[in-house]
């Protein structure tokens, strides 16, 4: 059942005084802001039933998000810095006798709710500053950035190795509890590792000689992952659900590994073939949909993520966002940001 708010006082509300529960200037703005109604809605068409246990206050919720994002705080350093904090309970609306909520119950919310509450919130914040004039918005900029993925540098060989690390790891799952169809199975992740640093050998050498022998070592690392994806889909082949979902779930993660690495192997010959340039060429096992990105800065020829573009009133208030694949040109984005602006605005 949802609860939008914590409506009941509490014996602390009349011993502490006042000057203890002030909250600084920013922290009173936000709070008045967040008061407003409007700001329920996104929770509201999420909860449409009014059975089961209470959820936490969502105006709580809200308050804790809008810290966490605000000092780029975790989940478990939020808790201890709100419960530790009597201007932070007063703003999030936790009385000072009454129990922080376990940083997995917000990660569960957090969940729960998506993202599209954040990009409903952001729309309802914007309607109410046009709604009270702050808003100037007769001129925007509009300009891109790259949001770079936490990944590791790419090579077709260490990608590959990720590859082969997660389906081994995958079917050493499969092993515990069905251990007949695992038996053809070989791990190759140590002789993978070998390849990968002796290409870190062969760079330092920087010659014409190197980039062969280092296209060599990339072919042989394919080899054996196109060996390791063709056993594991055996393992696939001979592990019976059996009605565990268990398996199913392992089965199924372990056919994504194997599909995510058949695509790198091909990409790794490709490049080894001489063709440097693969349009939507992955870069990351984990993270599969991000792109190369190049923006022409001398500190970094290339970047790994996703190209963003970030829309901004001459006030100086953020009214529009938006994240690509890929690495789009910056003009084909300005039409797409005009009619937005106009279309929000009017």
């Amino acid at each position: 059942m949802l609860k939008l708010r914590e409506e009941q006082l509490t014996v602390w509300d009349s011993i502490i005084p006042e000057f203890v529960w002030t909250l600084p200037e920013e922290l009173a703005k936000v709070d008045a802001l967040l008061d407003d109604e409007r700001f329920m809605q996104p929770f509201l068409e999420k909860h449409l039933t009014r059975r089961g246990r209470p959820t936490k206050a969502i105006e709580t919720f809200l308050r804790l998000m809008y810290l966490k994002r605000r000092y780029h705080l975790g989940y478990e350093t939020l808790v201890q810095e709100v419960g530790d904090s009597l201007t932070w309970r007063r703003f999030c609306r936790i009385s000072i006798d009454e129990r922080m909520p376990d940083s997995t119950t917000l990660i569960k919310a957090r969940q729960r709710y998506g993202e599209e509450w954040v990009e409903q919130l952001n729309e309802l914040l914007l309607q109410k500053l046009d709604e009270d004039k702050v808003l100037t918005r007769r001129k925007f900029r509009t300009d891109t950035t790259v949001v770079e993925s936490d990944v590791h540098h790419p090579t077709d060989a260490t990608l590959l190795q990720d590859g082969i690390k997660v389906i081994t790891r995958w079917v050493g799952k499969i092993r515990k509890v069905a251990s007949h169809a695992t038996r053809q199975f070989e791990d190759k992740t140590k002789e993978v590792k070998d390849h990968v640093l002796s290409i870190a050998k062969l760079l330092r050498r920087r010659t014409q000689e190197s980039w062969d022998e280092l296209n060599a070592i990339t072919e042989q690392v394919a080899v054996l992952a196109e060996d390791v994806c063709e056993k594991a889909s055996m393992v696939m082949n001979e592990a019976k659900d059996k009605g565990k979902a268990s398996i199913k779930a392992t089965k199924e993660k372990l056919g994504d590994a194997i599909t995510l690495t058949r695509k790198l192997i091909e990409q790794a010959k490709q490049v080894v073939s001489g063709n440097r340039i693969i349009p939507d060429r992955i870069v990351s096992f984990f993270d599969p949909e991000a792109r190369p990105i190049k923006k022409g800065k001398l500190s970094k020829t290339a970047e790994f993520g996703y190209k963003a573009r970030i829309d901004e009133t001459e006030s100086g208030f953020v009214t529009g966002y938006e994240l690509y694949k890929g690495n789009p040109a910056d003009d084909e984005l300005l039409v797409t940001a005009v009619e937005q602006h106009k279309e929000r605005f009017g």
